[in-house]
């Protein structure tokens, strides 16, 4: 892993010791740098998990990456630093009632620091984390962004951030870990099941100071940390722009991507 390259790339120029500091300024340039997005599903070019092609593709190669190519890098980073990581899958809550338990398909990471277990997982999405929590405090956290919290249930973890004055589940998990294989197979899943959202739609995110951009095929939204959003349906063209200057994706050589964007904004220029 080039860790010079990977700094350059998220804009950190501070220690590299393994400590609790470092590990929240890189959790914080992480998702302000290398944005969520699915374009290569949703064009049919194949998902790689090995670290060479993470770093060709996320760090040489300016483009973002959904939640193991997130989160796989991360991983690579932070061990190259000194840090004891865990991989684990989570089941998304965010979205769906209570009474669904949807199938196990996010990844998310474990980091031992300071002689304490924290959350990382700079592969959420919209409401990514921007800072790492805390796994054994039922507390309150304050992040970059919104507050979270975790909510312990026997062996299950939930975790939950607070929107004005709701508490929303984001996702459910547990301490079983898993191993490279377990990410290959869910991301073969998620990038190649034609039901796959990831297959059928463009998401994209970004976490930047004070606000978050996320697309939901052409529909543009910022959210405000402070409350509030702004949204807007956006043509073809005005949606490769905003791929290009405001999510900060190189889009070279994706071979079909102006037919994928006429076919997500029914043809509207």
């Amino acid at each position: 892993m080039d860790i010079d390259a990977y700094m350059a790339r998220i804009g950190y120029d501070g220690p590299r010791a393994p400590t609790l500091d470092t590990l929240r300024d890189l959790h914080r340039l992480h998702p302000a740098a290398i944005a969520f997005e699915n374009l290569d599903p949703l064009l049919g070019r194949r998902v790689l998990l090995d670290a060479a092609t993470l770093q060709d593709k996320l760090v040489h190669g300016g483009r973002g990456g959904y939640c193991y190519e997130q989160n796989l890098l991360f991983a690579h980073v932070l061990r190259a630093l000194g840090f004891t990581v865990r991989e684990h899958l989570a089941r998304i809550q965010w979205g769906r009632p209570d009474s669904v338990r949807a199938q196990r398909s996010h990844m998310l990471l474990v980091v031992d620091v300071e002689g304490a277990r924290h959350v990382a997982d700079v592969g959420f999405g919209g409401n990514v984390l921007t800072g790492p929590l805390l796994l054994d405090s039922s507390e309150l956290q304050q992040t970059p962004h919104e507050p979270y919290r975790i909510v312990r249930d026997g062996d299950d973890y939930t975790i939950e951030f607070r929107l004005r004055d709701d508490w929303l589940k984001l996702m459910r998990f547990d301490l079983s870990e898993q191993i490279y294989e377990d990410h290959v197979q869910c991301n073969w899943f998620a990038s190649t099941y034609p039901e796959s959202r990831f297959v059928r739609s463009l998401i994209g995110a970004r976490a930047m100071p004070g606000k978050r951009y996320t697309l939901a095929n052409n529909m543009l939204t910022v959210h405000h940390v402070n409350g509030g959003s702004d949204k807007r349906a956006l043509g073809a063209i005005e949606l490769r722009d905003v791929l290009t200057d405001l999510f900060e994706i190189k889009l070279d050589g994706l071979h079909g991507l102006d037919d994928a964007l006429a076919r997500l904004t029914n043809g509207v220029a």
